[in-house]
């Protein structure tokens, strides 16, 4: 899975933390914030998009719902959907996500990403994971090593993966 394009994606590289403050759970009611140490020894799925992103309604996620409901179950596989905002902060709101989640029916917690004044107001994963815009999807290992990182997944492919992990 690996990303031939060298300026976005951090393959084989660490994860960094989200620092994604603000979460609703898998049933939409906010929730603390959610790092990966809280799923250690966990196969991590994030999904990256924004609100108003055709791609993300047309390809992302329909291909995010596919995985969520191939992998129903399975305790080796943590999903999370954040927003990750870095244009269109106005239309890309909390709330606009919460509705996408209930849209979509995707019982997985989603947050919001907005970034600050330190990240120049664009999504912490999208600096952090050197994401190149929505929608992205990044998979990280059960030993925190981002695995993929990139816009197009396979996502027969990476649900056929998932399912094999021990």
């Amino acid at each position: 899975m690996k990303n031939t394009n060298q300026t976005y994606g951090i393959e084989g590289q660490l994860a960094p933390e989200l620092n994604v403050s603000r979460w609703v759970d898998q049933s939409g009611k906010e929730t603390t914030p959610i790092n990966l140490t809280d799923l250690d020894g966990k196969f991590k799925v994030i999904y990256c998009f924004q609100a108003w992103c055709p791609g993300c309604h047309s390809v992302g996620l329909p291909s995010l719902q596919k995985m969520v409901s191939a992998l129903e179950g399975n305790d080796q596989v943590s999903f999370l959907a954040v927003q990750t905002v870095f244009e269109g902060a106005a239309k890309n709101t909390f709330e606009r996500m919460v509705e996408i989640q209930k849209e979509y029916d995707l019982k997985i917690p989603f947050g919001q990403d907005e970034g600050d004044a330190t990240s120049q107001n664009i999504s912490y994963i999208m600096k952090n994971y050197r994401t190149g815009g929505t929608p992205w999807f990044i998979l990280i290992d059960k030993n925190n090593q981002v695995i993929f990182n990139d816009f197009h997944l396979n996502t027969d492919k990476a649900i056929e993966y998932l399912k094999n992990l021990r």
